[in-house]
This record gives C-alpha cells, sequence and structure tokens, in this order.
C-alpha cells in the first residue's frame, strides 16, 4: 500500500524563492507542497485551514514591521495548531536565532544555502517526530554547550561589559590600555563566540550566559 505524500506549507517572504522550493520539494515522491504564505501572520492562518504535515518556515519576513516574523509565528503555531511540527528554512545561522527558534517549538533548522538532501531530511525527521538540524547547526549548538561560560576570555568579558556602558571603541582602548585595532579585533572574536553580529546583541548573549551582570 503506497502511504501518501506529507502535505507542505511554505512561508517565505519572497516569490521566486517559494516557487524553487515548491520545484525542489515537489519533485520528490513523498512530499507535496499544498500551499504558500508570504508572511508570518499568512502561515499561521494558512497552516489553520489547510492543516499540512511539516511546515517550512523562515526565520525573518521583508515586512516584519507589518506582521509576525518566523519565531513569533512558530511560537503561536505550537499554541494553535499542537503537533504540526516546523522547520526553520533561513540564511541566518547565529547561535542566539538558532535557539530562539527551537524555543518556539521548532523541529528543524536549516539553512537554505545547504544542499537539498539536508532540507528533505530536515522535513522527514520532524514529521516522523524527531529533530532535523542542519550539519553546521549541530556544530554550533555542541560549540555552545561545550564552552557555555568559557567562550570569552576575561579580556572580552571586559570589552563586552564596557560596551555594556556605552562605551566607544577609541573609549574601551583608553580604559584597557589597548589600541582601537586590538579593540576591533577582540570584537570579531566576540561576535563570532557569541554567535551575533552587533554589540547590543553580544552584550544580550553574554548576560543570557552568566558572564555578565547587568544592572536592572
Amino acid at each position: 500500500m503506497t502511504r501518501a505524500p506529507l502535505r507542505l506549507l511554505i512561508a517565505d517572504d519572497h516569490v521566486v524563492v517559494r516557487a524553487g522550493l515548491r520545484a525542489l520539494l515537489d519533485g520528490e515522491p513523498d512530499l507535496e507542497v499544498v500551499g504558500e504564505a508570504g508572511s508570518g501572520e499568512e502561515a499561521v492562518q494558512l497552516a489553520l485551514g489547510l492543516a499540512p504535515d511539516v511546515m517550512l518556515m523562515d526565520l525573518r519576513f521583508a515586512n516584519a514591521g507589518r506582521s509576525i516574523d518566523g519565531i513569533a509565528a512558530t511560537r503561536r503555531l505550537a499554541a494553535e495548531v499542537p503537533g504540526l511540527p516546523v522547520v526553520m528554512l533561513t540564511s541566518y545561522s547565529a547561535r542566539v536565532d538558532v535557539v530562539r527558534a527551537l524555543e518556539a517549538g521548532a523541529r528543524g533548522y536549516v539553512l537554505k544555502a545547504g544542499p537539498p538532501d539536508e532540507l528533505f531530511r530536515a522535513v522527514r525527521s520532524a514529521a516522523a517526530g524527531g529533530v532535523g538540524l542542519a550539519p553546521e547547526i549541530v556544530g554550533e549548538l555542541v560549540g555552545q554547550v561545550v564552552g557555555l561560560r568559557t567562550d570569552l576570555t576575561q579580556r572580552e568579558v571586559d570589552v563586552v561589559r564596557l560596551m555594556s556602558e556605552g562605551h566607544s571603541n577609541r573609549s574601551i582602548a583608553e580604559s584597557l590600555f589597548l589600541s582601537e585595532a586590538t579593540i576591533k579585533t577582540h570584537l570579531v572574536r566576540i561576535y563570532r563566540k557569541l554567535g551575533v553580529d552587533k554589540r547590543a546583541a553580544a552584550v544580550s548573549e553574554a548576560a543570557r550566559r552568566g558572564l555578565l551582570d547587568l544592572a536592572p
């Protein structure tokens, strides 16, 4: 007896990306795209009506100011369509994004730049009750667990602490008796270790890991 294909719903704000994903996924005999959404809000509404087996969700939408993002949509789906596995399909691989997605209820996290087989595996694994993660994402999570409190050196913690107090690179350099070039090098390493790309995000992530105490 032939098993019915898994019914997929795609949520991405780019029409061309959705068209490419549909062609790719429909080419698999056990997968079938039953709908497309261009925003997080539309993804939730279509999921309620179509009852797909798996949702492919983008992390960020261009119209985020007028609608919810992929994280919020995933959280909504977990509450309104319990049991629907969500696989994040995104270009963003920062640890903080991965953790937020999984905490919201996502059952998979795949990068758009990855090979199609990774996407297929993640979809099938999520549908079967497992978790589908791209190898790069597994590496990021393992690195976070292994180095949870020891990622940053004491000097790097000092840099982040001064950043949290609003100091510029020049001011940090003067406070630590270092050159601005050295501070910029520290920032590159801090961003890489924390999986972020902005100063505010670095401060927030360092505090979340217990490396930095922020005054209330």
